[in-house]
């Protein structure tokens, strides 16, 4: 994935992960991507949230199923609380990464023609995994809540590499 940095114009980039409802899988990523962004560094010049595609959730904190497989690995999720994306999010952020093809397809249903090229499935990162798309948990077991966290932590490094290849971030 290409990205344009004359565009952008800046010294840091805005990542927004997307699922339905913001509780289980776009919190996961926003988590899960912050950790691999501290452990290497590189926090300071990301600017990372998350939100949903619907309204179901606004304002609720993660399904605590979510928030306790992330703090299994040391990752806090409990201050987040669930928003749907706005409009104007699409100008803002650089990346708008979702969960399925579903949300893409919505997200591109709404967004104006120059900001469709910014969203993408977050497992495009991931390109060795078994799947395309981050299954959503929410009516299955404490194991789906885990898958999601392996698939989007190898989404994760797969990102920050491409991001450092492409334009090495000073910390």
């Amino acid at each position: 994935m290409r990205f344009d940095w004359n565009r952008m114009g800046k010294d840091r980039v805005a990542v927004l992960f997307v699922c339905m409802g913001n509780i289980c899988r776009s919190p996961s990523a926003e988590g899960v991507f912050r950790a691999v962004a501290k452990r290497a560094g590189w926090t300071r010049k990301l600017a990372i949230d998350s939100a949903g595609t619907h309204e179901y959730h606004i304002g609720s904190a993660p399904d605590r199923r979510a928030i306790a497989a992330a703090a299994r690995r040391g990752i806090d999720l409990s201050g987040l609380r669930a928003r749907r994306g706005e409009d104007r999010d699409f100008e803002y952020f650089d990346l708008v990464l979702a969960m399925d093809r579903e949300n893409v397809a919505s997200l591109r249903g709404r967004a104006p023609l120059e900001y469709r090229p910014r969203i993408r499935l977050v497992m495009d990162y991931a390109p060795d995994a078994y799947t395309k798309e981050v299954p959503d948990p929410y009516y299955g077991g404490a194991k789906g809540f885990e898958e999601v966290l392996d698939l989007l932590e190898q989404a994760s490094q797969g990102l920050l590499a491409e991001l450092l290849r492409e334009r090495p971030l000073q910390s």
